[in-house]
């Protein structure tokens, strides 16, 4: 039952996504560069934080 309904929710996602990028291509191109931002933030901080551990944890 549980797989069944991530399959819709899923179905439901992609659904979604295609009605935005169709309907409205520059709201679109502005959220996949939210979703990158948001990527590459996270990716900074982990490499911040695995430098200061490399580091021996000082500032």
């Amino acid at each position: 039952m549980a797989v069944n309904a991530k399959k819709i929710a899923v179905y439901a996602l992609v659904v979604f996504a295609l009605y935005v990028i169709i309907t409205d291509p520059p709201k679109a191109a502005h959220y996949v560069q939210i979703v990158f931002e948001g990527i590459s933030d996270a990716a900074k901080s982990v490499g911040d934080f695995m430098t200061w551990l490399a580091n021996g944890g000082k500032s």
